[in-house]
């Protein structure tokens, strides 16, 4: 069978050369084009008609900007389904550009399949009618969604989560401790203050310099940067620099969940690194800078039609982390946040039983053996 993939992030790289691997599996004669990522390339064998680098804008005038280059993309995945006439559309996550291809892909015929769901539970909740219109199936990877799409009367798949998966994987494969931590130059004694500011550059620039000026308020402990695979290294230096953090911070790249494992705290720009951090077992503070005005978190509040906004919170139904969301995502209550969970100390324990909690929600299913075996099967229908 014949089938298009289209990822626009880090995280959708991730997840979909696992579903990429789990449908070759299956169908070993596939026919696979995507727009994503190397790790997808890496598992299909082939280079992504389109990398998600060049498409991970956020933000109104960050898109607004560059809608000519959005819509040469748009353009591109149109014309791939018209020669390539897949099988299947599979999309992961990055609605604002998915839904717009579904909506070509449904014109013309073709199935599409949605594995991750867009966040519709959180905001622009109006997209559910899209997604009953244009999407054969969506295949969840988080347990509370199937009860928000039932109130909506749209029956979803709750297959597993693949995060359990890929850090399972990736945990096999971890060097000892004293290894790593010579590898990158860090000292094998001093504690680690994992930074992980996000895979976007507007990210970055938002959320980089609170972490690290409140990271360095404990001279004792090593802080150290997990680099984006998709970011280059002259962009955290140049935001450092811009903020006058004269001491910079080591950035490392392809070892992020050895870098998190090996952290007594991450301080997480919140994403899907916060799920990440959680099922490692490293204790957190979820960071989200953006524009700190109370008049737009104000604004958030509004439109959010969720209690939380980091996937642990969510998962667990309950504030297992703290989120410091705009205004109060600053120095000091980062730094606050810090003192307490480097310590022994109730919080970090109870944040701890909270990631037990977390991951007896989210089970051990293989997330994307599951997808691909059913999807399969519906196609042959």
């Amino acid at each position: 069978m014949k089938y298009f993939i289209i990822a626009g992030e880090a995280s959708g790289d991730i997840h979909g050369a696992q579903l990429i691997r789990s449908l070759r599996q299956r169908d070993p004669e596939a026919e696979i084009r995507f727009f994503g990522g190397d790790m997808m390339a890496e598992a299909c064998g082939v280079s992504p008609l389109v990398h998600y680098r060049d498409m991970a804008y956020m933000g109104f005038i960050e898109v607004a900007k560059h809608l000519g280059t959005i819509m040469g993309f748009l353009k591109t995945a149109k014309s791939t389904i018209d020669a390539m006439k897949p099988d299947a559309l599979i999309l992961i996550d990055y609605p604002s550009f998915n839904l717009k291809v579904a909506k070509y892909a449904y014109e013309k015929g073709v199935k599409a399949f949605y594995f991750i769901s867009p966040k519709v539970w959180a905001w622009k909740e109006y997209r559910v009618k899209q997604i009953r219109k244009y999407i054969t199936k969506l295949y969840s990877i988080l347990p509370f969604e199937t009860e928000f799409y039932a109130r909506h009367n749209y029956v979803v798949d709750y297959v597993g989560n693949p995060t359990v998966k890929e850090i399972a994987e990736a945990r096999a494969a971890f060097d000892d401790n004293l290894t790593f931590r010579q590898s990158i130059g860090l000292d094998p004694q001093r504690r680690i203050i994992a930074v992980v500011p996000g895979s976007r550059r507007k990210e970055i620039r938002d959320n980089l310099p609170t972490m690290l000026r409140a990271a360095k308020q404990y001279p004792d402990c090593q802080v150290v940067i997990a680099g984006a695979p998709s970011i280059d290294a002259s962009l955290y230096a140049r935001v450092m620099a811009s903020a006058g953090i004269t001491e910079q911070a080591p950035v490392v790249f392809g070892k992020s969940f050895r870098l998190v494992a090996a952290a007594s705290v991450a301080l997480v720009t919140s994403g899907t690194a916060t799920l990440e951090t959680a099922v490692l077992g490293t204790p957190q503070v979820v960071c989200y800078r953006m524009n700190g005005s109370p008049l737009v978190y104000n604004l958030y509040k509004r439109l959010l039609k969720v209690k939380y906004v980091s996937l642990p919170n969510l998962i667990a139904d309950r504030p297992v982390i703290p989120e410091l969301l705009l205004h109060y995502c600053n120095e000091q209550s980062v730094s606050r946040w810090l003192g307490v969970l480097l310590e022994d100390t109730p919080e970090r324990r109870a944040m701890l039983a909270g990631y037990d909690e977390m991951s007896r929600r989210l089970g051990n299913n293989d997330c994307t053996a599951t997808a691909a075996a059913n999807l399969i099967e519906t196609l042959k229908k």
